[in-house]
């Protein structure tokens, strides 16, 4: 059984490159395996392996400057979620693209999973999915909004064409872990919006503390590693993976006469070429291969 540790933590970090070295020692020399994302801004990821390495990662990154507070949220894997070690650097830890934004200044009130199902059943509360649209298509809360946004950058030009439709009303926000509500909470109060909220710990932690039969919760929760989603008590759901596509789809999706393993599935077949599909194609004879020889090929699961 694999220990899967899901983090973030904004603070302020005045050379993320001195930082990547020794965490990326760390990782392979504990058999950790995931991605870790460093930027001026903080620290974001999700790492899998034995009890004792998560252990010291963690420590490890608790020890960071302005990091002695985080927080992460646990689950297992019955197989490898990853098959190697990234530390990268980037510009931000979760996309956006609006410079002004400062989670470290301030965010939204965080709500805890024990009392989000009396906010959202609020009739002067409107609840918006800050994710992604094939995220939000295998899951989300009762009654939530749809940005319908493919990437996180989308949100703030997609709620500057809709605030007309929350006049005079509590914005509920919520995410996978949290992350994106941190910029988006903060974004919107930046915009002048005074009553926001977001689920602390995220969806993740919701499925982890409120029982099934309480939940307004309706379907599977994405995840970015090879279980693909995660259902109450987070438990591995039964969601397969597009390798063309990195969109989430039900066994029987393989039956579709559109699916072609590692080449396209029904959401995606019309959105590659040819020469795309023919490189898919190569790619999946290259990890046919390595998998007889008992490797791992880089362009396969992450």
């Amino acid at each position: 059984m694999f220990t899967v540790a899901a983090l973030y933590h904004f603070t302020r970090f005045d050379d993320p490159p001195a930082l990547q070295g020794p965490l990326q020692e760390l990782c392979k020399s504990r058999g950790i395996t995931g991605t870790l994302l460093l930027a001026g801004e903080g620290i974001n990821g999700t790492i899998a392996g034995d009890r004792a390495g998560i252990d010291a990662v963690i420590a490890h990154i608790r020890a960071l400057p302005g990091c002695a507070d985080l927080e992460w949220k646990e689950s297992t894997a019955t197989t490898p979620p990853f098959h190697r070690m990234k530390v990268r650097l980037k510009k931000e830890i979760v996309t956006m693209g609006q410079p002004d934004v400062d989670p470290v200044a301030q965010v939204g009130n965080y709500v805890d999973p024990a009392d989000w199902n009396a906010l959202i059943s609020a009739p002067d509360v409107a609840v918006i999915d800050t994710r992604n649209d094939y995220e939000v298509a295998i899951g989300t809360f009762d009654g939530a909004v749809d940005p319908e946004t493919k990437s996180f950058g989308e949100f703030p030009a997609w709620w500057e064409e809709n605030k007309h439709r929350f006049h005079n009303k509590k914005i509920a926000m919520f995410c996978t872990g949290g992350i994106r509500c941190e910029k988006s909470t903060n974004y919107l109060m930046g915009q002048g919006v005074e009553d926001v909220y977001h689920l602390k710990g995220g969806i993740l932690k919701y499925l982890e503390e409120v029982p099934q039969e309480d939940s307004k919760w309706d379907g599977e929760c994405f995840v970015f590693d090879a279980r693909v989603s995660v259902g109450h008590g987070l438990k591995e759901g039964p969601h397969i993976l597009c390798y063309a596509c990195r969109r989430p789809l039900m066994p029987e999706d393989r039956n579709h006469p559109a699916f072609e393993a590692g080449v396209a599935c029904h959401q995606c077949v019309d959105e590659t070429t040819e020469d795309d599909k023919a490189r898919f194609r190569e790619r999946q004879k290259q990890m046919a291969l390595a998998k007889k020889r008992g490797t791992h090929h880089i362009g396969g699961s992450s």
